[in-house]
């Protein structure tokens, strides 16, 4: 009886030590041109999102800001002067150009360039002893 509750305990404890390794993340795969494409699309989108999130926030301010402009005047309150802020700015309509990737030349990529000429000799002026301090085997 005792023995089992030994062992129990044991393979508990390898199954709590094993766990975090079970549960790790494992890398993203490779991002695929395709993958890159629409990545690239959806941050344009998101940019785009905004411009008209922003243009629509402008619009609202000038409505709200010119009926309490005539509200004010009909209940003949001062009406201070309005700052001056730049026009609201439309966005337009979404639109995407995927970015055209262009392949390296040859010569950038250095597929074809030969090695570099050696420069010294690789050999040193130190015994062979001195590097290798490892006794012959008699």
């Amino acid at each position: 009886m005792k023995k089992l509750s030994v062992s129990l305990k044991l393979s508990a404890l390898v199954f709590a030590l094993a766990a975090p390794v079970a549960w790790a993340k494992l890398p993203p795969p490779p991002a695929t041109p395709e993958a890159k494409a629409k990545a690239a699309e959806t941050a344009a989108r998101t940019a785009w999102s905004g411009k008209v999130d922003s243009y629509k926030l402008c619009l609202a301010q000038d409505r709200v800001a010119a009926k309490y402009r005539a509200s004010a005047a009909a209940a003949g309150k001062p009406v201070p002067t309005a700052a001056a802020t730049p026009p609201c700015a439309d966005p337009g309509p979404f639109a995407f150009a995927p970015p055209v990737e262009q392949a390296k030349p040859l010569e950038v990529s250095g597929a074809h360039s030969p090695a570099p000429t050696a420069a010294s000799p690789p050999s040193t002026n130190q015994p062979a002893a001195t590097v290798n301090p490892t006794p012959k085997a008699q």
